[in-house]
C-alpha cells in the first residue's frame, strides 16, 4: 500500500490517474487563491449557496440534451447549466438581502436549501428515467473523478490556470476593495463591479470543483486553505499564495492517495487534508497558533 501511495504521488499510477491528480492539484491552487480574496471580502458563505445552487440547473442541462438527442453527460453543457442556475442562485440572493430587511447569512440559508431541495427533487426524477445515460449524475453531489474523461481533466485543469492569471491580473484591485472599498470608490473605482469579478472567479472554481470534490464539499476547498493561510501572515498577496499551496497540495495528494487507495472518495479525502493544514496552522503558527500565542504569554 504504501508503495502504491508513493507511486501515486510521483505520478507512475498511470496516464489517466496522472492527469486526475494535476487536474485537481490545479483546481486547489485556483479555490485557494480565490477563496483568500473571498475571506477578505467576508463573503465566505456566499459560496455555499452558489454551489448547492448548481444541482437544478445540472438536471435541467442534462434534460434538455436528452430531448436533443444527447446522452445527457456531456460535461460543457452540464457545467453551462449549473452555471446559469448558480447565477440565478446568487440574484435571488441579492435580491433578498437589498429588498428585505433579511440578513446576508438568512438569505443564504433560503437559497441553499431551496435550490438544493429542488436540484435533488430533479436528479431523483432523472434517476428512473429509462433516457439518456443518467449514472453518474449523483457524482456532482459529492465529486466523483473514477468516471472523469480525459476531455474533463484538460477543461478543469485549463480553467484553474486562467482563474489563476485572472486573479494575478486584479490582485491590487480585490485587495483595495476588501479592505477599504470607501476609498476605491474616492480614487474613481466600482467596488460593485470588482465584486461582480470575485463572483465570477468564485462561479468560475466552484463549477470546476464540482466535478471533483461535489457541490456539498466544494465551499470547504474555498474556504479552509485561505482560513489556514490567515494563520500565517498579515499580507495579503502571500497569504493568497500561501492558501493557493495549501489548496494544490490538498487537491494533489487527495487525487493521489485516492488513486492508490480503491475506495477512498477522492473529495472528502481533499477535504480532509485541508482540514489538517488548517489543523497544524492553528496549532503551529507562530503569532495567531495556539503554541505561538502561549510562548507569548
Amino acid at each position: 500500500m504504501n508503495a502504491a501511495i508513493l507511486d501515486a504521488l510521483t505520478l507512475r499510477m498511470g496516464y489517466n490517474a496522472t492527469l486526475v491528480t494535476l487536474g485537481a492539484g490545479a483546481l486547489g491552487l485556483a479555490t485557494g487563491a480565490v477563496g483568500s480574496f473571498l475571506f477578505l471580502r467576508r463573503r465566505s458563505l456566499v459560496p455555499d449557496a452558489m454551489a448547492h445552487a448548481t444541482l437544478p440547473g445540472v438536471g435541467i442541462a442534462f434534460l434538455i440534451m436528452v430531448a436533443l438527442g444527447g446522452d445527457g453527460r456531456f460535461l460543457p453543457g452540464l457545467l453551462l447549466g449549473a452555471g446559469v442556475s448558480s447565477l440565478l442562485g446568487l440574484w435571488v440572493l441579492q435580491g433578498l438581502v437589498r429588498g428585505t430587511r433579511l440578513p446576508e447569512d438568512a438569505a443564504i440559508g433560503i437559497v441553499l436549501s431551496t435550490f438544493y431541495g429542488a436540484g435533488i427533487v430533479l436528479l431523483t426524477f432523472i434517476q428512473g428515467l429509462g433516457a439518456g445515460r443518467q449514472a453518474g449524475l449523483e457524482g456532482f453531489l459529492l465529486g466523483s473523478t473514477a468516471g472523469m474523461l480525459q476531455a474533463d481533466v484538460y477543461l478543469i485543469g485549463a480553467g484553474g490556470l486562467l482563474v489563476l492569471a485572472a486573479l494575478f491580473v486584479m490582485r491590487r484591485l480585490l485587495v483595495m476593495v476588501a479592505f477599504d472599498p470607501g476609498f476605491a470608490l474616492g480614487i474613481g473605482l466600482r467596488p460593485a463591479l470588482i465584486d461582480a469579478v470575485l463572483m465570477g472567479l468564485v462561479l468560475a472554481v466552484v463549477l470546476l470543483g464540482i466535478r471533483v470534490v461535489g457541490a456539498i464539499l466544494v465551499v470547504a476547498l474555498l474556504i479552509t486553505p485561505a482560513v489556514a493561510a490567515r494563520m500565517w501572515t498579515d499580507r495579503a498577496g502571500l497569504m493568497a499564495l500561501i492558501a493557493a499551496a495549501i489548496g494544490g497540495a490538498a487537491g494533489f495528494g487527495g487525487a493521489a492517495i485516492s488513486a492508490a487507495v480503491p475506495g477512498v472518495p477522492t473529495g472528502a479525502l481533499i477535504v480532509a487534508l485541508a482540514f489538517g493544514a488548517f489543523l497544524v496552522s492553528a496549532v503551529i503558527a507562530p503569532r495567531r497558533g495556539l503554541l505561538g500565542r502561549v510562548w507569548a504569554r
